[in-house]
């Protein structure tokens, strides 16, 4: 079922000044900061094993929990983050520290394969005796994602090798064979790293494991149930299992519940195993799920999960703007279950929440400095709401930064006879293509710009198709070829411009993708936004924030409907940033001082509004800020 194939992210040069100046932040700040923060908290020391055995640093929670249990997933997805980095720029002090860490891991390893150093450590004989809560599984898929990315990077096997025996063990352990435990993860993660095995090495043991933790999902009766009580725990604090998505086998499942990350890590690996396996019962659920996520239960910034309760998802259009959760690794799950519906279904629909969710809610949990974080995404803020340099959750850093390191990998794709391009920004690759190399150099100052320009150099003429995505959004695009207008609507199928033709080298396509400031509604059952408006250019969703509205509190401020919204080049703000400007009205507070209610309405008076992308806010401190502005009819 798979028809199309993601570029490599080490076959794809970052040219453009948007990505490229993201990219060298992470390398230049992000990488090494996570390194000294993983080392200050104590979680580098922890894969040593020291004895005596420390105290537990982080608290248990009101569950009696502790988020030291996933300090293995860290490391991992440091490893991730570094590896990526190093694909870009080598670097010998990066490569010993993650060298450094591999060694600890090995001899922190056990005769058997297992690997999990909080277990090995603290608790020993309580291994896999808590898969609903302890993420044994989800700590191993980040470690081999991290050992894939290394490998991938580098060429060196010995950090794949240790997690090849641990899976050993993994598949020995869970089954239904005899004496196996019928048991799959609480998060979903290794599901993902065991397809990415599989992609690297061709090993179809690891895609059969995978399809395993996939399709006993939800079997009755619960394995967590089973657990639960074989540890004598009669109470479960999420009181569902809905919260992992384990209440119902997948195939069955059409409404996203319970945690969000676990549901996106969860639908992205039902997604690759549709793929691979040519499932179609599990497409068909992916897109009821996908279905019921983007008409109901998400955001505009493609934030979903709205409640800090959970960290999850709630009610059909339960879409709270100042206590949004959103959380960031939420988001950037989103885009990897995008991508891959994408290689079963070139539809231009999971491009566009991909491109939303890439600008908007993933790209707004890492600061412009490279040094400080969201976990959480709110719509509206009075303020209070601030970056911070690590959690005690610290999942949300090395998620960003590991997409911003990746980006590059989603540009791309190539199926038999054809070249896709989903994203634009500034890129250079080669890839094969109906069995010819062809040379790729796309221009663009892309999000700011929605002119495009792709030269296309195959080693020969060769004819096959180029598909290039219309967004959404860009109503009026147009298109030439060598300077030949191309009628794009006439040659559209579900968001993708097709062109197919003999190419030859220096052959130059065009792209005229309108950027026209708009306004965005709610559907009137999301009552947090009834009555307000939303500001969007191109991919880039907007916000006001409190520095660039001096005088005016952003949350006192109204938009005639009537009232033109204007793009401002700001070279100033930001290495370079597109704004919105706007005549709006700003309530006054005169009068009110020592009245809570009055028979007379407030005062207004005129004022300039300018909003930012909302992916850039925080970035001067902490301040009042909205996205969904109420407008006057």
């Amino acid at each position: 079922m798979r028809r199309y194939t993601p570029a490599r992210f080490t076959d794809v040069k970052l040219t453009g000044a948007f990505w490229r100046e993201r990219l060298d932040t992470v390398l230049a700040r992000t990488v090494p900061s996570q390194h000294r923060q993983l080392a200050a908290h104590g979680i580098l020391e922890s894969l040593k094993l020291p004895k005596p055995v420390p105290p537990v640093s982080i608290p248990p929670n009101r569950h009696n929990f502790t988020t030291q249990i996933f300090w293995d997933s860290d490391v991992g997805k440091w490893i991730e983050v570094a590896s990526y980095a190093l694909a870009h720029k080598r670097d010998a002090e990066i490569e010993a520290q993650i060298d450094a860490v591999v060694e600890d891991l090995a001899k922190a390893q056990l005769p058997d394969g297992y690997l999990n150093c909080w277990y090995i450590q603290r608790e020993l004989e309580n291994r896999w005796t808590n898969l609903r809560d302890n993420h044994e599984l989800y700590n191993a898929g980040h470690l081999l994602e991290g050992a894939i990315a290394y490998y991938q990077a580098t060429g060196r096997r010995r950090f794949l090798d240790i997690m090849e025996r641990y899976l050993d063990h993994i598949a020995e352990t869970f089954g239904t064979g005899p004496g196996q435990k019928r048991g799959y993860p609480g998060h979903p993660e290794i599901e993902l790293a065991l397809v990415k095995l599989y992609h690297l090495t061709g090993d179809k043991r690891r895609l059969d494991l995978a399809a395993y933790f996939v399709n006993e999902r939800g079997a009755k009766p619960n394995y967590f149930d089973i657990e639960a009580e074989a540890r004598g725990d009669d109470h479960y604090w999420a009181g569902t299992h809905e919260y992992s998505q384990s209440h119902k086998p997948v195939r069955e499942q059409d409404k996203a519940v319970g945690h969000a990350v676990r549901a996106m890590y969860l639908y992205t690996a039902m997604a690759d195993l549709a793929a691979e396996l040519d499932d179609a019962a599990l497409k068909r659920a992916c897109e009821r799920l996908w279905e019921d996520i983007t008409t109901k239960r998400m955001y505009v910034t493609a934030g979903v999960g709205p409640s800090a309760h959970n960290e999850g998802f709630t009610k059909d259009y339960d879409l709270p703007n100042d206590t949004a959760y959103a959380e960031t690794c939420a988001s950037v799950a989103l885009i990897l279950w995008a991508q891959r519906m994408l290689n079963l279904d070139l539809e231009g629909k999971y491009a566009d929440t991909l491109e939303l969710a890439l600008f908007n809610g993933a790209l707004t949990g890492l600061s412009r400095d490279g040094e400080h974080y969201f976990y959480d995404n709110p719509l509206e803020s009075d303020g209070s709401h601030t970056r911070w340099a690590w959690h005690p959750c610290p999942c949300c850093t090395m998620n960003a930064s590991r997409l911003i390191a990746s980006v590059s990998g989603y540009f791309y794709a190539t199926s038999a006879d054809s070249l896709i391009v989903h994203l634009y920004g500034g890129t250079e690759t080669t890839l094969d293509v109906a069995g010819t190399r062809v040379g790729v150099m796309e221009e663009s100052d892309y999000p700011w710009s929605g002119a495009v320009s792709i030269t296309l150099t195959p080693e020969a003429e060769t004819e096959f198709g180029l598909k290039l995505r219309i967004p959404g959004w860009a109503r009026g695009a147009r298109a030439k070829v060598n300077g030949e207008e191309i009628d794009v609507a006439a040659n559209t199928v579900n968001g993708y411009l097709g062109i197919r033709r003999r190419w030859a080298k220096g052959d130059r396509v065009e792209l005229d993708l309108p950027m026209r400031p708009e306004r965005v509604y709610a559907n009137p059952q999301v009552s947090a936004d009834f009555g307000r408006v939303a500001l969007r250019r191109g991919p880039l969703v907007y916000c006001l924030e409190q520095a660039d509205n001096p005088g005016i509190p952003v949350r006192q401020t109204r938009l005639p409907r009537n009232s033109e919204v204007r793009a401002l080049a700001r070279n100033d703000l930001f290495d370079g940033a597109t704004l919105l400007t706007a005549e709006g009205k700003a309530i006054d507070d005169d009068g009110w001082q020592r009245a809570l209610y009055r028979t007379e309405p407030p005062r207004e008076r005129p004022a300039t509004l300018t909003a930012i992308p909302y992916f850039l806010w925080n970035n001067r401190g902490p301040g009042p800020m909205q996205v969904w502005i109420a407008e006057e009819v």
